[in-house]
């Protein structure tokens, strides 16, 4: 086995996922290809010197249909040789084309790939691809399937987080946020969208809100509450899957949840020998990685599993990660992670997250890997981990060591 290395990673901005957004203009192909290009500018990508792109996109019908992947290399300027794969792991997609690229690489089957994802969530809905586990009885009964906002509010039921402690992590996030982009933090990594003419049309996250402050998030309604208690009743259906709980408390809503954002990000993985032949220096290595499959009903506890299960096969211990990246899909489950694992969480998502920026499903894992090695660098610390809940209940997490 040989190292995989983390050469570069950018990404966009993240425009707000509707129809008033700035990047609601741009496709999916377009974003993803614009992406490349400047992957391949940054680093010199002549020829066929990566061997594949592997690009998570989670709602893989319509313009982000087909092999995506392979269209944003035809529609880039990459060499027509390089081929690709489209993956979906739900909300881990990226974070999965990060993970495969670095094992294609560790075991020697190339010596670079390109891995990332997008998302267009304003122009390609989430949930248009009708997954089977929400649309198909037979499996939806069997595996007491609730929508993932109801997960989250068993998850503060079960370990017992309040509708305070959610807000407070939401204002948390987006005044780190704010602060990061004030420090300029995400220079290095935030690429300018551009129109047809070159003319920048988003260079800054905008889904943000500041402002945000308790007393805000304090008028807002719970958002999952009517689907919970009335028709179709999804509580009931939690309930007989965890029957203890005499009640379920509907703590989240749109404040202290993920954004609806449109967005794509990309890194170049490959070995040492890759760097040395085309002067390119690593930045971080990937130490490893894992997945795990957990309940599918609570659904959302899967970054703490598969940290365990990484941990494990590393021989590491909790106090060895430096820094952490929990995505942010909902306040709960940052809250459950950091809870588990005693974690202080002023080393967890230390520049705000997907509440604050928003959650662009095929593209957040790769985005946060991004933003973990930026921010080591930044502070000089050694090790990261990065980790995803996922629908219908996984885990996927990674680890990085700066080099």
């Amino acid at each position: 086995m040989t190292d995989a290395y983390i050469y570069d990673a950018l990404r966009t901005p993240r425009g707000k996922g509707r129809k008033d957004g700035s990047l609601h203009e741009v496709s999916a192909l377009r974003l993803s290809a614009l992406t490349l290009n400047a992957l391949k500018s940054r680093n010199g990508l002549d020829g066929h010197m990566v061997e594949d792109v592997i690009w998570g996109n989670v709602t893989q019908v319509m313009e982000q249909g087909g092999c995506l992947a392979r269209s944003a290399v035809l529609a880039s300027d990459l060499d027509e040789r390089i081929p690709g794969l489209s993956i979906n792991r739900f909300c881990a997609s990226g974070l999965e084309a990060v993970n495969l690229a670095a094992n294609q690489v560790k075991g020697g089957a190339s010596q670079a790939y390109i891995a990332g994802g997008v998302e267009m969530m304003g122009r390609v809905p989430m949930g248009s691809d009708g997954a089977a586990i929400a649309v198909d009885p037979s499996l939806a009964m069997e595996s007491y399937f609730v929508p993932q906002g109801i997960s989250a509010d068993i998850i503060a039921t079960e370990y017992g987080f309040t509708r305070e402690d959610a807000d407070a992590l939401a204002v948390e996030s987006q005044r780190r946020a704010a602060a990061a982009w004030d420090d300029n933090r995400f220079e290095r990594s935030v690429i300018p969208v551009t129109d047809q003419n070159g003319l920048t049309i988003l260079d800054r996250d905008e889904y943000m809100r500041p402002g945000t402050d308790m007393d805000a998030l304090g008028k807002l309604n719970p958002a999952f509450q009517m689907m919970g208690e009335q028709m179709p009743g999804f509580d009931k259906v939690a309930m007989l899957k965890y029957p203890h709980l005499e009640k379920i408390h509907h703590i989240h809503h749109a404040g202290n949840s993920s954004g609806i954002v449109d967005g794509a990000a990309a890194l170049l993985i490959g070995n040492k020998e890759f760097g040395e032949a085309h002067g390119l220096k690593p930045r971080a290595r990937i130490k490893a990685s894992a997945k795990i499959g957990t309940d599918p009903t609570i659904m959302l506890t899967g970054p703490v599993p598969v940290t365990e299960k990484i941990l494990t096969d590393t021989g590491m211990a909790i106090s060895d990660i430096d820094l952490f990246e929990v995505n942010e899909a909902f306040a709960s489950v940052v809250l459950r992670f950091q809870q588990a694992f005693q974690v202080d969480p002023n080393v967890v998502n230390v520049n705000g997250g997907s509440i604050a920026m928003g959650h662009p499903l095929g593209a957040t894992g790769a985005i946060i890997i991004g933003t973990l090695l930026d921010e080591l660098e930044r502070q000089d610390k050694e090790c990261g981990l990065a980790t995803l809940c996922i629908a219908s209940g996984m885990g996927a997490a990674t680890i990085i060591e700066r080099v």
